[in-house]
This record gives structure tokens, sequence and C-alpha cells, in this order.
């Protein structure tokens, strides 16, 4: 299988709108100017409009966040019980990829159906297909996003996505041998590199499906499963900064301080989340091609992030989870 990028990530939360707030005002993303589902009206007509007006908010109380050229990355569904990820969006070439993805999970012994045009047409997409990682998570594999050309950061944000997909998605794993077998040789990613930490085989993993140094870590610290962070990139350190400054000026709990890691070079800080989980903010982040060689690092960090080791990754885990 050929996975392309890393095309959007739904969550669920007692209160979208907190996150609509968090993800307009700290972060600088736009609200979606159409929610997924809904009519763009008549084009050249500036009165037949979407009907949830550029608000990003959609009848069910769904919010939904954009980056860059796609009408949205990023989704956050009313849920009481889950106020985690609810769904990850693989993007796949066209039609005969996602049928093909789709009889090769089958084959190969996961459960994998083709979606309707009309589940299709919700997440604002050309074709749609359904399955589960080993840990539980729901995999929407997808192909022909919806572009909507005018981005403008409600903060003058600009983020690295494009074809290089939404940004980065640390998963917590309980079983990481299956997770692995699952996300390299089912979903076709590629090892970066990986540290190891403390006793019982804990890891953290990095994988590439394109130039991104990773858009999905595999995190082991023990019988846990869940999401440790989400990473999205920005254009220039200033707007690192800017974001950084937004986050203490409003009180929102850093969990890891400004600093640089060793392995993929990302310059960056990780904040809480409304709900639960926590979002790293980037810059610089390494670049790799077919000629990159898989390697085990030894240190996390050339210098800061100070709160990002194993111990307290650990107990974070489990209170996320618990």
């Amino acid at each position: 299988m050929d996975i392309k990028a890393l095309g959007y990530v739904g969550y669920g939360a007692p209160d979208p709108k907190e996150w609509l707030k968090y993800g307009t005002e700290i972060i600088g993303a736009m609200p979606a100017r159409a929610v997924p589902g809904e009519s763009w009206g008549m084009p050249m007509d500036p009165t037949s409009g979407p009907e949830s007006g550029g608000t990003g908010v959609a009848a069910d109380g769904s919010v939904y966040l954009k980056f860059d050229d796609r009408q949205w990355r990023i989704g956050i569904h009313p849920s009481q019980d889950n106020a985690g990820i609810m769904y990850i969006g693989f993007e796949v070439a066209g039609v005969r990829e996602l049928e093909a993805a789709v009889e090769e999970l089958k084959s190969l012994g996961y459960e994998a159906e083709m979606g309707t045009a009309e589940q299709a047409y919700g997440r604002a997409v050309t074709g749609i297909a359904y399955t589960k990682d080993p840990a539980g998570n729901s995999i929407e594999l997808f192909y022909g996003a919806t572009e909507d050309f005018k981005m403008e950061s409600p903060l003058g944000m600009n983020f690295k996505m494009g074809g290089l997909g939404v940004g980065h998605l640390n998963l917590i794993v309980s079983d990481l041998q299956a997770n692995k077998d699952f996300y390299i040789r089912v979903l076709g990613f590629n090892l970066s590199d990986y540290i190891t930490f403390g006793p019982n085989d804990m890891s953290a993993n990095f994988y590439h499906c394109n130039g991104r140094h990773h858009s999905i870590g595999l995190l082991h610290v023990g019988p846990i499963d869940g999401i440790h962070h989400m990473m999205i990139e920005c254009e220039s350190i200033d707007d690192v900064l800017r974001c950084y400054e937004r986050v203490n000026d409003a009180g929102i709990e850093v969990k890891s301080t400004l600093g640089r890691h060793i392995n993929d070079n990302m310059l960056s800080f990780y904040m809480a989340s409304p709900f639960g989980f926590e979002v790293e903010i980037g810059w610089d982040g390494a670049i790799v091609d077919e000629n990159w060689t898989p390697r085990q690092f030894c240190e996390g960090d050339i210098w800061g992030h100070r709160g990002l080791d194993a111990e307290t990754i650990q107990q974070e885990s489990e209170k996320v989870t618990s």
C-alpha cells in the first residue's frame, strides 16, 4: 500500500467550541469556510454560500479547522466519552489505490470496507474506506480531498502542510509489534528512527510516508493505548515563538519547554490541549527521501524540551487514558 500523507484527524471533545477558540486564538487556524457535508452554494453567487457561514461549526456542534488549501484538516466532534482520537485520515492516490487497499487489508485478515458516496461527502473527499489499527484507532483511507484556496489565518500564521500532510501523530500503543506490522507491512510506512528507554522495552518509533521525517510515531510505555501528542509545523521560527508567547499569556500549561529534537531537528514546544493530549508546535523539521537510512538514536534533544522525559510521558499517558 502507498499512503501519500496524513490527511486529516478527528477528535472527540465534550465541548468542541473550546477547541474552536483554542485552535483559532492560540494556534492560529482558520474556521473552515464550509464544513464537510454541506453545499458551497452556487459559484459566483455570494448570497448562496455555505449554511455554516464560515464559522467552522456544523449543525451537530462539530468544529472544523483549516490550516492550508484543504477545506479542513482537524475535526472536533461532540463526545462525552471519548476526548481522544475518533479517526485518522490517510490519503491515497485515487480510486484504484483505494479499492486495492481494501482488498489488501482483507487478504491480510484486517476488517476493511469501502464507504459510500454520502460518507465521502461527509468528509469532503471523493472516496473513502474504513479499517482499524491494532490499537483500536479508526483509520479512514481516502482520495480526492476538497481544496479551498482562501486560507487566511486570523493570527497571520503559516503552516507547513500541503503534500506533507497535517503534521504528525504520536500514538501510544500497548502492542508495539502488532502496530509496527500494521503501519510498515500493511500501510507501507518506512522507519525513520527510534529510541529505547527504561525497562520493559519502552521505546519511541518514528515512521514516514513522504518527505516529512515522520507522520506517525508509535510510543510504547506499557499496557496503554491512546495519543500522546499531535504536531503542527509552522513555516517560520517566528510563528512558533509568537504562539509560545500567546500560550504563556493565556496561562495554558506548557508541557515541554522550547527545545530542538536530535532525530528530526524540530525546534518546538509542547502544550496542553483543551481535552487531554498535547499539541506540539514546531519548525524546521527534517525532510527525508529515498536515500534516508533508518537508525537508532540515543538522546532525545540537542537542547531544551524540559518535561519531555520517559517517566513524565508514562505518567501523563496513564492520566490521559485512565
